[in-house]
């Protein structure tokens, strides 16, 4: 993520309609998938702002996030046949995370959550920069009957996590009882608003999806009880830190086009056995043969914070390169995600080498999540 540094940098992204309060609060902004964003606060920043969430209550804007409808006589099926995960395992009023792929290469076109409402309608929330692409691939396959819409800026998210989230919640009289990836529709201010048992830093958490017309009102809501719970407004630095401590991985870095499902360790995020989706047959064929290279853990032996396409040595021979690195605040350690070789076979507990900028650090192989989740 890079900073914006000039209005007509700024004039060229989408804002969130929350935009004028991240403002008030002093927020460092950044261009991430085509919206200005807030990337810190001022008076918390990334070490604040993460521990909030580890300890007590954060809430993210990810209104940048995408948003797409399917609906019409057999939508769900259509999906089902387009994206990876079965949604047959799943019932409505569940979410269920799955992966886009390219049908010729396998590659991983994006990361979404489907949200099914019923055997005709089911929500899709992708990453921001790939939400057109999803929707014109979705379009163009489509049957008569089934409608893809593109409801980008529709709506505004945001993502209250950390342990004291549901008590947060359940003080604005909103439902936090339901399982984790599902959700359920509530009225907050008057607004109505879908509640989402999801999120992406391995806490407790909701995501709410609230009309973009009333975002503000939701928010200053949050914000006028979340005192009482010292909630933190945090920024897409934290997200990352927090997503990265977890292991989870970011399309355009640890997922990608050049990525497959079988490279990234996604495979539990794919339907085998279904008989169709996008990229079935090539993923089937490289499962079967076995990836040349797999996504991996890495933290730091010395003092050393890995970047993404930094190489990783074994010996004189590059085994791989960082997909995501970051410095743990919960570890206080350089963490990474890194795509190794297969060949050698290098076990857990393999001590690296990363060069950094012309310096070799060690870094051991290790099996994320580099922090253990709390309550699922």
């Amino acid at each position: 993520m890079t900073e914006v540094t000039s209005d007509a940098a700024a004039t060229r992204l989408r804002r969130s309609p929350l935009h004028e309060r991240h403002t008030a609060l002093g927020a460092k902004f950044a261009p991430f998938g085509g919206w200005e964003m807030p990337l810190e606060y001022a008076g918390g920043g990334v070490l604040k702002e993460h521990t909030a969430v580890r300890t007590g209550v954060g809430v993210f804007d990810v209104s940048h996030l995408g948003k797409a409808r399917v609906t019409g006589p057999g939508a769900a099926d259509f999906v089902n046949s387009c994206l990876s995960n079965d949604l047959g395992r799943i019932s409505p009023g569940k979410a269920q995370y799955t992966l886009c792929c390219d049908d010729a290469t396998g590659g991983v076109v994006d990361d979404i959550i489907a949200y099914l409402h019923a055997d005709d309608h089911v929500f899709l929330v992708p990453n921001a920069a790939n939400t057109a692409e999803v929707v014109r691939r979705m379009r163009a396959a489509a049957p008569d009957g089934v409608v893809v819409t593109d409801e980008h800026e529709a709506y505004a998210v945001l993502a209250v996590q950390g342990p004291r989230s549901a008590e947060l919640l359940g003080a604005l009289g909103l439902p936090t009882e339901h399982d984790y990836m599902s959700f359920s529709t509530a009225s907050l201010e008057g607004v109505e608003l879908t509640v989402c048992r999801t999120g992406y830093t391995g806490e407790l958490g909701y995501e709410l999806v609230v009309p973009a017309g009333d975002a503000l009102a939701v928010w200053d809501a949050l914000f006028a009880a979340g005192a009482a719970y010292e909630l933190r407004a945090c920024g897409l630095a934290a997200r990352d830190t927090l997503r990265t401590e977890m292991g989870y991985p970011l399309h355009g870095q640890d997922l990608s086009l050049d990525i497959t499902p079988v490279q990234a360790r996604s495979g539990w995020a794919v339907g085998w056995d279904k008989p169709a989706f996008w990229g079935r047959d090539v993923l089937r064929a490289e499962k079967a043969a076995g990836p040349t290279r797999t996504l991996r853990g890495l933290e730091a032996v010395d003092r050393a914070i890995p970047r993404p396409g930094m190489a990783v040595y074994a010996g004189d021979k590059q085994v791989g390169t960082i997909t995501s690195g970051t410095f743990s605040p919960t570890k206080k350690q350089g963490i990474a995600l890194a795509l190794i070789d297969t060949d050698p076979k290098l076990p857990d507990g393999e001590t690296l080498e990363v060069d950094i900028r012309g310096r070799r650090a060690q870094m051991r192989l290790t099996r994320p999540p580099f922090v253990e989740p709390s309550v699922r």
